[in-house]
């Protein structure tokens, strides 16, 4: 597991090019609560912001992402 994964993406990459089992990436609740600060200010938008880090931690190679956006992104990402 990496943990916080939004600032490890490059440690998650080289993991994941040399571990051959399940690499898992927890988005910890300070990346949460930076986003929802941010987005509650006007100054990004919630939805995209998460659909980015979720994206950038997965192309970066996670095969499973902790975060408590989950419910959230389950709904977004139903809508799409």
């Amino acid at each position: 597991m990496v943990k916080p994964a939004g600032a490890y993406l490059d440690v998650i990459s080289q993991i994941a090019s040399s571990l051959d089992a399940p690499l898992v990436a927890y988005h910890v609740s300070g990346e949460y609560a930076m986003i929802r600060y941010a987005a509650a200010a006007g100054a990004l938008d919630e939805r995209q912001a998460v659909l980015e880090v979720t994206s950038a931690i997965k192309r970066a190679g996670a095969d499973l992402i902790i975060t408590y956006f989950a419910e959230a992104l389950a709904q977004w990402l139903g809508e799409l």
